[in-house]
């Protein structure tokens, strides 16, 4: 049985990625639901977007949503669901889970709206895609993906990238 990485086959050892594309949302001021039994909820209606990369690009369209979970340890989970539109008239749905945290002060800069360095936080995504089958994204139906992300005043930022 291998005991560290190092004893593991060289394809074992790291994960490898490939940039998939750059996504900026425009996320409205959240509805605050409040103090649920589990913790605080609050919901950033997403009106639009937009996303570039080398093999897909075009914009998020309007009536996405983003369910936060405010965590008592400060800690913001996402649940988020998104229709994007690529450039071609292609319609991609796109779910993520993401965990945003860091210290106590650097979140309520952000959640003040002032700029914080993105290294300053730890700010992670999931997402899966589906896409119709007779389209020249159906690749992304096979994809596992990771991203990071950086809050903006108006909206979240992601760099994400496809796990190869």
């Amino acid at each position: 049985m291998p005991s560290s990485f190092a004893s593991l086959p060289a394809a074992l050892q790291t994960v490898r990625t490939r940039p998939l594309f750059v996504m900026r949302l425009d996320v409205k001021a959240p509805l605050l639901v409040g103090a649920t039994p589990g913790a605080l909820r609050r919901v950033g209606v997403v009106p639009g977007g937009t996303f570039a990369g080398e093999r897909l690009s075009g914009a998020v369209l309007d009536g996405s949503s983003d369910w936060q979970t405010v965590r008592s340890d400060g800690a913001v989970t996402l649940d988020v669901r998104l229709m994007l539109r690529t450039h071609d008239d292609v319609l991609i749905t796109m779910a993520y889970r993401g965990l945003r945290h860091g210290a106590p002060q650097v979140l309520a800069r952000l959640d003040r709206g002032e700029a914080v360095d993105p290294a300053d936080y730890y700010f992670r995504m999931t997402p899966t895609f589906e896409v119709a089958a007779a389209t020249p994204y159906d690749w992304l139906n096979r994809v596992i993906a990771i991203g990071t992300g950086h809050r903006l005043p108006d909206g979240p930022v992601y760099s994400v990238f496809e796990v190869l």
